[in-house]
């Protein structure tokens, strides 16, 4: 079993990359808004504890599955331990799976990803982004209130990399993360 962490900030291009990547290895996507849009949609409102609660029904039951392996997207705040503490609670579903990880960071200036977060794409795939106004804010608000970029030798994982993709195709970064890691 393999488990690719991709992440970074807003609109960073987590998804777009992700599905690109599905495309080219037997790796299976699950991207953070997978759950959160349903339980918005449900409740009328973003319920993080409901969304964990998805989240963990998913990760046991394809820990334990067959599959090849699986990219989970999320955003990271570095500098709240409570995320560093939900990642190892991840690998810890996994780890009796005899599961390898990888960790793949993304990042772009803001002005990219404000630009990114109108795409037709991302609106697409994620309802709660097409109030534009309201999303560019809450993008700019977390820039403000987290560090959602690792600093120079803060990752010391195995099997990392950090990917500046403000100019590249999400095809051609996923072509890169398969590469890099020998996916199949």
């Amino acid at each position: 079993m393999k488990l690719l962490f991709l992440f970074g900030n807003a609109a960073v291009g987590k998804m777009t990359v992700g599905q690109e990547l599905m495309k080219i290895t037997n790796l299976r996507l699950f991207h953070n808004h997978m759950t959160i849009e349903p339980v918005i949609e449900i409740f009328g409102k973003y319920d993080g504890k409901v969304i964990k609660q998805l989240r963990e029904v998913i990760f046991n039951n394809f820990a334990s599955s067959n599959c090849y392996g699986m990219i989970f997207t999320f955003m990271w705040a570095f500098d709240q331990q409570e995320d560093w503490d939900y990642v190892e609670h991840i690998k810890s579903v996994f780890e009796p799976y005899n599961t390898d990880f990888y960790y793949v960071e993304l990042v772009s200036p803001q002005e990219i990803r404000l630009q990114r977060n109108k795409t037709d794409h991302r609106l697409e795939n994620k309802p709660s982004k097409r109030n534009i106004v309201e999303s560019d804010k809450r993008l700019i608000s977390d820039d403000n209130r987290y560090r959602l970029e690792s600093t120079e030798g803060e990752i010391l994982f195995d099997n990392y990399i950090k990917i500046d993709n403000s100019s590249m195709s999400p095809d051609v970064v996923a072509k890169m993360i398969k590469e890099r890691f020998g996916f199949l």
